[in-house]
C-alpha cells in the first residue's frame, strides 16, 4: 500500500455548488472522510439563492478552499475556476448532491499509480430522495475501460467517479453547456488519452434529482446529438447510432421514469 502512495501525493477535488444546502453537507463530509488525507477541496458557490453558504463556511477544515462567485455562472464555469485554482497530480470531481465511500481515493489513486493509468472512474450506485427518505437504487456496473468510439455508444462514467491525472489536460476546459458539458469534456479527454480505465470498485452514491440529467432526458438527447454533430464531427449515420445506443443504456441503468 504505501509503495503507491506516497505522502507527497496530492489530489485537488472539484466540487461546484448551486442551491445545493439540502446535500452539500453530506457530500463535503465524504471528503473531510476519506482515509486517504493529501487532498485539497475547493468549493466554488455559483452564487446560490439558498443556504448553501452559511452551511459552506461552517467547515473549518484548512485543507477547504472556497470560493463565492457574486452571480450563477454555471456548472462548467465552475469547474474550469477549480481546474485553474488548483495545481496537483490529480484531479478528482464530485457534485454537490453526490458522495463518496470512505476509501474512494486512497484505493483510485493507489490503482493509477500502480498501473500507470491517467483517466479513470468506477461502479456507482443511485439513490433517490423521497420525503426525507433515501430509496437505493441498483448499483450501475461500468464497462471495464472505454475508448473514445465506445465512449459515444455508452456513456457510463459518472462525473463524481472520476480522477484523472493533471497531464492528460492540456488545454482541454468544459464547455459553456447548460446540460451535457461533462459529456463532451470525457470526450475530448478521450480523443487525447486513448482509453479510461476502471477500478472495479463502487466508490460513489449518485443522487437523482427531478434538476439532474436523468430527469431531462429530452434535453439530453437533443445535446448529445449536438455535442456530436458539432464537436465530434460524426457522420449522421454515426450520430444516430450514439444517440439511439446512449439511451438504450440510460434505460437499462434507470428505468423510464
Amino acid at each position: 500500500m504505501k509503495k503507491y502512495l506516497k505522502k507527497e501525493l496530492i489530489v485537488d477535488i472539484i466540487l461546484p455548488n448551486y442551491n445545493g444546502a439540502s446535500s452539500i453537507k453530506r457530500s463535503i463530509n465524504s471528503v473531510i472522510s476519506q482515509s486517504f488525507k493529501n487532498w485539497k477541496l475547493f468549493i466554488i458557490d455559483d452564487g446560490s439563492k439558498d443556504n448553501s453558504k452559511k452551511i459552506i463556511n461552517k467547515f473549518k477544515n484548512i485543507n477547504i478552499n472556497k470560493i463565492y462567485l457574486n452571480r450563477n455562472r454555471g456548472v462548467s464555469y465552475c469547474r474550469n475556476l477549480g481546474i485553474k485554482k488548483s495545481k496537483s497530480k490529480y484531479i478528482a470531481f464530485i457534485d454537490s448532491d453526490d458522495y463518496w465511500t470512505k476509501n474512494k481515493l486512497r484505493e483510485q489513486i493507489k490503482f493509477m499509480e500502480k498501473f500507470y493509468y491517467k483517466f479513470t472512474y468506477s461502479d456507482y450506485t443511485p439513490f433517490k430522495v423521497v420525503n426525507k427518505k433515501k430509496i437505493i437504487k441498483k448499483k450501475i456496473n461500468s464497462p471495464v475501460s472505454f475508448t473514445y468510439n465506445k465512449f459515444i455508444n455508452n456513456t457510463t462514467i459518472a462525473m463524481s467517479t472520476v480522477v484523472i491525472h493533471r497531464s492528460i489536460l492540456g488545454k482541454i476546459k468544459f464547455k459553456n453547456f447548460t446540460i451535457c458539458e461533462d459529456y463532451l469534456f470525457k470526450c475530448e479527454l478521450l480523443k487525447k488519452n486513448k482509453i479510461a480505465n476502471k477500478i472495479n470498485k463502487n466508490t460513489m452514491f449518485y443522487q437523482i434529482s427531478k434538476n439532474s440529467k436523468q430527469s431531462n432526458k429530452l434535453k439530453n438527447i437533443y445535446w448529445i446529438w449536438y455535442i456530436n454533430k458539432k464537436y465530434n464531427k460524426l457522420s449522421s449515420y454515426k450520430n444516430l447510432k450514439s444517440v439511439i445506443c446512449i439511451i438504450f443504456n440510460s434505460i437499462k441503468k434507470y428505468g423510464f421514469k
